[in-house]
């Protein structure tokens, strides 16, 4: 449904997005990570066809993802939804309908409908809660009934009973069209996503089926009391740990990446020197496989 090859956008002398290839099959939900200044909303501008690539190859259900029939088959919700404030919501929806060359009620309905819009239809668009707003904004995105829909930060703001409603929405469309979803949650992109798009410094760090990117990960977690620098000092020359990071703190969360060679033991080893360190140790775990935690602490020791 969606496929990029050698993808590269730039602005001047800067490269936002450079030889971007990944590949989307149809009804996948796509998770698209990275780092601030990645070239994720570049990238999904251009899937959008609100931007053109400056070089390389990107098609949706066939067609090239700057022209007008591959528009027709897109749908985009922004980070910050385009709404008129003066206008009611079958208002606004009809009118997003009209520009998608869709001049019925039927298709609004229905738009309402997937969005949970009907009991506020008739209310006037500044009224309504940001959780509200954001379902506004995915119904103007699907009202044409588009193959693919980006999704931009859909539920950037929303309280936990309204991420759990975006998180159904989403549930119900996905099978019926390719969804790209840019979430910094990365809880819900492992709940929700099957298909993985990580971007690291304008190009691809990682592509492809969530559990085959995921995987099991080879480290240790820990949770205790005390400081960074205390804690390097501690497992200094420990066997076993290749490298450390901070993933948290108050209390201090840490992230120990092993050696491939790591000792059978190692955590029993890292845990005995916290210890008589006297730092507090309150937990200590092997992440579960699927942990974003841990991508991501790869990515921005890599910086």
């Amino acid at each position: 449904m969606i496929v990029a090859e050698n993808v590269s956008k730039w602005f001047g002398a800067h490269a936002a997005v450079r030889e971007l290839t990944f590949e989307a099959p149809k009804g996948a939900l796509v998770g698209l990570l990275g780092l601030n200044g990645a070239g994720k909303t570049t990238t999904l501008r251009m899937l959008a066809g609100l931007t053109a690539p400056t070089s390389g190859s990107l098609r949706l259900a066939g067609h090239d993802a700057a022209s007008k029939a591959a528009r027709a088959v897109v749908g985009y919700l922004p980070d910050r939804p385009p709404l008129w404030p003066d206008m009611r919501v079958r208002a606004f929806v009809t009118h997003a309908a009209r520009l998608r060359g869709r001049d019925d009620q039927a298709s609004v309905d229905a738009a309402l409908e997937r969005a949970g819009l009907r009991e506020v239809a008739g209310e006037p668009l500044d009224t309504l809660s940001h959780g509200y707003r954001q379902r506004v904004g995915l119904a103007q995105a699907l009202v044409h009934d588009p193959a693919v829909l980006v999704l931009d930060e859909p539920i950037q703001g929303l309280d936990p009973e309204q991420i759990a409603e975006m998180r159904a929405t989403l549930d119900r469309l996905r099978g019926e069209r390719t969804i790209v979803l840019s979430t910094h949650i990365l809880g819900e992109v492992a709940r929700s996503c099957d298909h993985l798009l990580v971007l690291h410094e304008g190009r691809v760090a990682v592509s492809g089926a969530k559990d085959d990117v995921l995987g099991e990960d080879h480290a240790l977690v820990l949770e205790l009391r005390g400081e960074e620098r205390a804690l390097r000092d501690v497992l200094e020359g420990q066997g076993g740990v290749a490298s450390i990071a901070v993933v948290g703190e108050d209390p201090l969360r840490v992230r120990l990446e092993l050696a491939e060679d790591a000792p059978d033991d190692v955590a029993e080893q890292v845990a005995r020197r916290i210890v008589e360190a006297g730092l507090g140790l309150r937990s200590l775990a092997r992440p579960a496989p699927g942990d974003l935690e841990a991508l991501f602490a790869r990515l921005r020791r890599a910086r």
